[in-house]
């Protein structure tokens, strides 16, 4: 969310950075908000004006009663309660102000990085590096599921009986895996200076719409009837909310943390759910990484973020590249993300297994997150990047370290995880 002040002062600023987003039909609330704004102010002014008035005057009808100046006392009493009832009903159109401000402050697009590539959705990315050779084998590769189904490793049949299509039972070995995987992600961050933490998986309304904007929330989130809570649909939200209304010592800066949890999604407006395929789901486990720093470390934080999932990837022999999301793709609190994309032999393509996002001070000014510095208190700024989401990011290990034979090797990285195992030998 933006500071009112800078949409007031930078008005031309706040509408070009909605045409990079391609997002015209919100021109107009520029210049709503700002009158807006300007009645706010001016009803706030008034009411100041009016409750000193009122003072003077309660000092004044004193005075009066005391020089026995009854009548002109009453009069005075009487400007009292005619600048009270102004005074209430100023006070109730500011509420209404604030809410209306505020409502139309929540969609504005967060300013975007001057580095970000201008374009219209995701297919305008932009490719930055690569990492790994791709490599296409001789012998085919299977689709994902029929690789698990040969060592009896999924069960998309019975889920669906117990859930609907977008859940699975992952069985045997490829549930080792999975939870090897994670395991790996979690000991990997640690070693790199983050400290674990396992998050509520559930949160409330003000955190959700703290730390995602309207669109998200509505496609993302599942609400729990008759509650205000959320189940979670990435756990950089439970972890970032962990700061609302915080006051952070600017000493005790960066707060660094990687998490573990599952997520739920109900991937409205997707392309409809796979039934064979575990690509998008609406239940999954993810290891995550945040960071809460200082302004003028977000940047650097930046690459050293996504720069981890390039190396985790890279240890377990996944080649990936990252690609610069252009401005129609980021959400609108994002200053600038980073796409991580992992090589599939089967599609002959890269596909998404992970986004790292700078947020700027966005997050941090929704949910009241300030850091304690020698010259006041200031907005923090908020970071967060996926390490590794299975079962997506089996879909990149199976098929990159699948063999003629069918089995699957286990890399150097992830053997003391699967019991010092060297490979997967197929059931059937």
């Amino acid at each position: 969310m933006l500071d009112i002040r800078f949409v007031r002062e930078n008005p031309e600023a706040v509408k070009e950075n909605i045409r990079k987003k391609f997002q015209d039909a919100k021109l107009p609330l520029v210049d709503e908000v700002i009158a807006l704004d300007a009645e706010y102010r001016r009803y706030k002014q008034e009411g100041d004006a009016l409750r000193a008035n009122r003072n003077k005057l309660s000092k004044q009808i004193g005075a009066l009663m005391g020089q026995g100046k009854r009548e002109e006392a009453e009069a005075v009493k009487q400007q009292v309660a005619a600048d009270a009832a102004r005074l209430a009903e100023g006070e109730k159109r500011c509420e209404e102000l604030e809410a209306d401000i505020k409502r139309i402050m929540m969609t504005l697009p967060n300013i975007i990085d001057a580095s970000v590539p201008v374009g219209k959705d995701d297919s305008e990315n932009v490719e930055v590096e690569r990492f790994g050779e791709p490599v296409v084998p001789d012998f085919d590769i299977p689709y994902h599921t029929d690789i698990m189904e040969r060592f009896l490793g999924i069960d998309l049949e019975s889920a669906r009986r117990v859930a609907g299509n977008g859940f699975y039972y992952l069985m045997g070995d490829i549930a080792r895996l999975h939870s090897a995987v994670i395991s790996y992600a979690r000991d990997f961050m640690i070693e790199r200076g983050f400290t674990y933490c396992v998050p509520p998986f559930m949160i409330r309304a003000d955190v959700v719409t703290g730390v995602m904007s309207f669109a998200e929330m509505d496609a993302m989130m599942y609400k729990i009837e008759g509650e205000d809570l959320y189940l979670i649909g990435t756990s950089e939200h439970s972890m970032i909310g962990k700061f609302i209304d915080q006051i952070v010592p600017e000493a005790d800066l960066p707060q660094t943390l990687t998490s573990y949890s599952p997520c739920f999604r109900k991937e409205k407006g997707a392309h409809g759910i796979e039934e064979r395929g575990v690509y998008r789901i609406h239940q999954f486990e993810k290891q995550e990484m945040i960071v809460v720093c200082k302004p003028e470390e977000s940047k650097a934080w930046f690459d050293v973020l996504w720069k981890n999932t390039v190396d985790l990837f890279r240890s377990l022999d996944i080649p990936v590249r990252t690609l610069e999301c252009c401005s129609g793709d980021l959400a609108d609190l994002k200053v600038k993300s980073v796409d991580v994309e992992a090589w599939s032999p089967r599609q002959k393509k890269y596909f998404e297994v992970g986004s790292c996002s700078n947020l700027g001070d966005a997050q941090a000014r929704r949910l009241r997150i300030r850091v304690k510095g020698e010259n006041g208190n200031y907005l923090a700024h908020t970071l967060n990047n996926t390490v590794v989401a299975p079962p997506r990011m089996l879909i990149a290990f199976l098929e990159n370290n699948l063999c003629e034979d069918g089995s699957v090797k286990i890399p150097a990285a992830l053997r003391p995880y699967m019991g010092g195992a060297e490979k997967l030998v197929p059931k059937k």
